[in-house]
């Protein structure tokens, strides 16, 4: 199921059966997957993580994800795109990505990015939206800046490590006048 679409991307749900190659591409480079204490280890090791993270934001039904971030010219998996509860708070939402080295530098973080903020802030109606960086990504650093989010400071809240907090507000809506005239 596609969530949306962007200029060159698709961001759609993930097919295990069919992904599941092209996520290890990405999921099994510990370039991309520093920050994780486990990287996946094969093929089929890949196929049932995409499994179970489907059937748990299947579950959770709040339109939260873990989605796939298609080129659209060539139909290729670029990367993931997340829009979660941060651990241990229920009412505190964090975007991310992660994009298959190849795909480092084109933007792609940045142009799913801001479609995600919109699917948060229009779909879901959330006040506000967090990412949480490692201090020496600087690419995704970049990516929060070009998002327009704020730099908040370090923190030890969210994962049980050191890392960068940056926000989002919602953009102020103007009211429209929806009174009902009864006749």
């Amino acid at each position: 199921m596609t969530i949306f679409e962007t200029e060159r991307l698709i961001v759609r749900n993930w097919i295990p059966e069919e992904d599941a190659e092209q996520a290890f591409e990405i999921y099994g480079d510990p370039e991309v997957t520093y920050f994780l204490r486990t990287r996946e280890t094969s093929v089929e090791s890949q196929r049932q993580s995409l499994i179970r993270v489907v059937e748990r934001y299947k579950q959770l039904n709040n339109g939260t994800g873990f989605w796939a971030i298609v080129e659209k010219e060539t139909a290729t998996i670029v990367g993931t795109i997340i829009l979660k509860l941060l651990p241990d708070n229920p009412e505190d939402y964090e975007i991310g990505w992660h994009l298959r080295r190849v795909s480092w530098g084109k933007g792609y973080a940045t142009e799913a990015g801001r479609s995600m903020l919109s699917y948060g802030f229009d779909v879901l109606q959330l006040p506000v939206i967090y990412a949480v960086v490692k201090p020496e990504n600087h690419a995704s650093i970049r990516v929060t800046q070009r998002l327009g989010m704020k730099p908040i400071g370090r923190t030890n809240k969210y994962y049980n490590v050191e890392l960068l907090l940056f926000q989002l507000d919602a953009p102020e809506r103007i009211e429209t006048d929806k009174e009902t005239t009864n006749h």
